[in-house]
């Protein structure tokens, strides 16, 4: 089954697409990736949703126009990904994610934009969409959702080593899953690109809105008040599960930090370059302290952060007993890999199979996800399976 998978995430930049052509083969699921690509939004309608995300007031109006707005782009991607890669069975669309909503240890919604119907007039595809939220239903936080795909991929590194291992996503927020002694947990750490994105993108220091290749990082110092201010955020001390987003790691945090520092410290003024390093070094930081606690003996990265030479030579540094690398090693592409992993929860619900582990999410039992959309045929599903997979290959 070829199952075309779609995702803006929390960095809100762009559409990454991945092709993915699904085979079961007894207990294993193997996974061609064909077709990958990421698709810029135009720089009028980032600017459009930036605008509106939280904590900026914001109208069903606007709520309603950039729905359309975002549909018609995951639309155009799609087209553009079916045309270059070939036909696809079903289109996962994650949409893009603007309000995510935690109170204290809890999620009780979520909110992803970026209308189904205009992929499914556009292609002809049938479209799953509204992925996290049914897992939020069920008592957990509709992410990672990510985790059932590390799980599956992690499965032979953790029987090979006796700490077990991790998989860490430097997206707009860090999240990690870790597998140890079989047993399965995820959760969201922190941010990991979304305050060096909001630094960037509101002082102009780089027209493509983020630190590329850490550079404006590596020309800075980090500031050891300002850290320390950051780090005191309660968040990083609730257990998990748990998770977060930009309602809470935003510009607006980033500026009370700041406004917080005693004048004429003895740390000195925080320039722009020290503000970058200091927010990439709570990156490095924060990751770190958990990578620590779960003990394990591998970190496999994925995610536009783990391009970034500042945080994983952090990483490296502070984590120097664990082996730590990129998922391309593994088969799984690391610009590409949620992409890839919601193409997995569309091959899941297809056959009637949860997208979630329960440990992964903090949900109380597992879930089928989605709302499915029809295309311009009937909808026709997979015979249901009854036993899910125990290991996921993926290969070019």
């Amino acid at each position: 089954m070829r199952i075309l998978g779609m995702i803006s995430g929390t960095s809100h930049d762009g559409i990454d697409v991945a092709v993915v052509d699904f085979t079961p083969e007894g207990e294993v699921l193997r996974g061609r990736v064909g077709h990958t690509a990421s698709t810029p939004y135009p720089a009028e309608l980032r600017a459009r949703l930036l605008a509106a995300l939280p904590p900026a007031p914001v109208t069903l109006a606007e709520v309603c126009v950039l729905d359309t707005l975002i549909g018609q782009c995951f639309a155009e991607a799609a087209a553009a990904a079916i045309e270059a890669g070939g036909p696809v069975d079903l289109i996962v669309s994650h949409g893009q994610t603007v309000f995510h909503w935690v109170e204290e240890a809890h999620a009780r919604g979520t909110l992803q934009i970026g209308q189904p119907a205009w992929i499914a007039e556009r292609t002809g595809v049938p479209v799953l969409s509204d992925v996290r939220i049914r897992d939020i239903t069920a008592g957990g936080h509709g992410a990672p959702l990510v985790s059932v795909l590390d799980g599956l991929l992690l499965g032979g590194l953790e029987n090979g080593s006796e700490n077990g291992a991790a998989a860490l996503n430097l997206g707009g927020i860090s999240n990690m899953t870790v597998l140890r002694d079989g047993r399965l947990y995820a959760y969201d750490i922190g941010p990991a690109n979304a305050l060096i994105d909001a630094v960037v993108t509101a002082r102009g220091l780089d027209p493509r809105g983020y630190d590329a290749g850490g550079a404006i990082a590596a020309s800075g110092r980090v500031h050891p008040g300002l850290l320390a201010a950051l780090l005191d955020e309660p968040y990083y001390r609730l257990a998990p599960p748990k998770s977060t987003g930009k309602e809470l790691f935003h510009l607006g945090y980033v500026e009370a930090a700041l406004a917080g520092l005693p004048e004429g410290g003895t740390d000195g003024e925080v320039s722009d370059a020290d503000l970058v390093a200091t927010l990439a070094e709570l990156t490095v930081r924060t990751v770190a302290a958990d990578v620590r606690a779960a003990g394990v003996a591998t970190l496999v990265v994925s995610g536009g952060g783990c391009r970034n030479p500042v945080i994983m030579d952090g990483l490296r540094a502070a984590l120097p007993g664990v082996r730590v690398s990129p998922s391309d090693a593994y088969g799984a592409p690391a610009d590409d890999k949620e992409a890839i992993a919601f193409a997995l929860i569309g091959w899941l619900s297809a056959h009637g199979l949860p997208g979630t582990v329960p440990g992964g999410t903090g949900a109380s039992a597992p879930r089928v996800l989605g709302t499915l959309t029809p295309g311009a045929g009937p909808l026709v599903l997979p015979a249901p399976v009854t036993t899910p997979p125990r290991s996921l290959v993926l290969a070019r």
